[in-house]
C-alpha cells in the first residue's frame, strides 16, 4: 500500500458560497477554513493546496455570541511609537464589514506560503451581491 499524495495541477476545485445571514462569525470562518485548505475532501494532502474558492455574502449580518461585539477588540500596530490602534466589532461592521470574516478565517489557515496561496481563494463580500455566477457556484448552509 502506498500513501497517496495529491498533487497540484491535478485537483479538483470547486466554487462555494457561504451566506452569513444571522451566522455566527466564529461558525462562518470555520466552515470557509475547512473548505480553502481542502480537508473536507479526500485527496487532502497537508503540503498541497488542494481547496476550494469560497465566496461569503452579507458579511455584514453576521453576528457575534455574548457580548463580543462590545467588548471584543481588534488591535493593530504600525511599528512606530504610539502606533497602537484597537477597534470594537460595531465599529469595523460600520467600516468595512468583510474585515470581520476575513480575520476570523486568516487565523484559522497556515501562516506561511501555503496559507497565503489558500487565502486568494476567499472572497468576501458585505450584501448578497458577487461577481462569481458563472462559476455556477454551489450554496452551503451552516445549521443556525
Amino acid at each position: 500500500m502506498k500513501t497517496f499524495s495529491a498533487k497540484a495541477p491535478e485537483v479538483n476545485r470547486k466554487w462555494v458560497i457561504i451566506d452569513a445571514e444571522n451566522q455566527v462569525v466564529g461558525r462562518v470562518a470555520e466552515k470557509a477554513a475547512v473548505l480553502l485548505r481542502g480537508k473536507h475532501k479526500p485527496v487532502y494532502t497537508a503540503h498541497v493546496d488542494t481547496g476550494d474558492f469560497v465566496v461569503v455574502i452579507n458579511a455584514k449580518k453576521a453576528v457575534f455570541t455574548g457580548q463580543k461585539e462590545v467588548n471584543k477588540e481588534y488591535r493593530s500596530f504600525s511599528g512606530f511609537m504610539g502606533g497602537h490602534k484597537s477597534e470594537s466589532p460595531e465599529r469595523r461592521r460600520q467600516r468595512r464589514p468583510e474585515l470581520l470574516i476575513e480575520t476570523a478565517v486568516r487565523g484559522m489557515i497556515p501562516h506561511n506560503r501555503l496559507g497565503r496561496q489558500m487565502f486568494k481563494k476567499l472572497h468576501i463580500y458585505a450584501g448578497a451581491d458577487h461577481p462569481h455566477s458563472a462559476q455556477q457556484p454551489t450554496t452551503i448552509s451552516l445549521k443556525p
